[in-house]
C-alpha cells in the first residue's frame, strides 16, 4: 500500500508520498510514487500514485509516451492540454484504460488490480488545481473548505489535516503538516515506509521551488517526529478526566 498526500493553499502546493511497495510480508521494495512534468515558465504538473504498480506504472509510461509522441496533440500530452481540467482527464482516461485492460487479465486469476492518483499543477495564465482521480477514470477536486486529498492508506494522517490545514496556511506550516500526517501513518502502518518524497510548488512559479527526498535516517524528520510524540504526550496528560 501507500500513502500520498496533496494540499493546495493560496501561497502553493505541497505534496508528499511514501515509496513503499509490498506484496506479501517478505516481498517488500521501495519504488518512486511521485512524478513530475514541467516546462518552467510555462506549466507544471505533478502526479502522485497509488494502489497496483502494474497500474501505475504503466499510466505513468503511457503519459510519458503521449508527451513524446512526435504526433502529440492537446487532447493526448498532458503538457499540451490547455488547462489543468483537461490534464486531469487526461490522466483520468489513461488511467481507467490501463485498469480495464489489466484488470481484464486479473480476473481470470480471480485477484483485483486497481490503483488512483493525485494530480496537482499550474499552467501559464491559469489557477493552481489539485485533483483526485479514481481508478474509473472520474475525479473530484480540492476546494477552499477541503484544500487537501489523500491516496491509500490515508485514515491516519487525516486528523492533523482536519484540524490545522486551510487555505491560508503557510507553506513552512504545510510542510510540518504533511510530515507528521505522514509520522502517524509510518506508526500505524507497516505498508507505508521510507523514503519519503517531498514536493512543493509556490504559487505562480509554474515549476518545482522545492524537491527533496527524506530518508528514514534524517535528523530533521527524526526530531520532528519525537517532539510531535512528546507534544501529543504532554497534551494528553494536561487534559484533565
Amino acid at each position: 500500500m501507500t500513502y500520498c498526500v496533496g494540499l493546495l493553499l493560496d501561497a502553493g502546493m505541497v505534496l508528499l508520498s511514501d515509496t513503499r511497495t509490498n506484496a506479501g510480508l517478505d516481498n517488500i521494495a521501495t519504488y518512486r510514487k511521485t512524478f513530475i512534468f514541467q516546462e518552467p515558465g510555462e506549466r507544471v504538473v505533478a502526479i502522485l500514485t497509488a494502489g497496483s504498480l502494474s497500474v501505475t506504472q504503466t499510466t505513468i509510461a503511457r503519459l510519458e509516451e503521449a508527451i513524446t509522441d512526435l504526433d502529440a496533440d492537446p487532447e493526448h500530452s498532458i503538457l499540451m492540454a490547455p488547462t489543468m481540467l483537461q490534464v486531469a482527464q487526461i490522466v483520468g482516461r489513461t488511467l481507467s484504460d490501463v485498469s480495464s485492460e489489466i484488470q481484464s487479465r486479473m480476473d481470470r486469476a480471480a485477484q483485483t488490480a486497481t490503483a488512483s492518483m493525485i494530480v496537482a499543477g499550474q499552467r501559464k495564465g491559469g489557477g493552481m488545481r489539485l485533483f483526485l482521480v479514481y481508478p474509473e477514470g472520474n475525479f473530484i477536486e480540492a476546494t477552499p473548505d477541503t484544500p487537501y486529498l489523500q491516496i491509500g492508506e490515508h485514515k491516519y494522517g487525516k486528523p492533523i489535516l482536519d484540524r490545522v490545514v486551510e487555505s491560508s496556511t503557510s507553506l513552512a506550516d504545510a510542510r510540518k503538516a504533511v510530515l507528521l500526517s505522514m509520522d502517524s501513518t509510518l506508526r500505524s502502518n507497516l505498508s507505508v515506509g521510507m523514503p519519503l518524497d517531498l514536493t512543493v510548488i509556490e504559487r505562480d512559479a509554474l515549476r518545482v521551488t522545492e524537491e527533496k527526498r527524506i530518508e528514514a535516517d534524517d535528523t530533521w524528520f527524526q526530531e520532528m517526529s519525537r517532539a510531535w510524540s512528546a507534544a501529543l504526550r504532554n497534551a494528553y496528560t494536561d487534559i484533565k478526566a
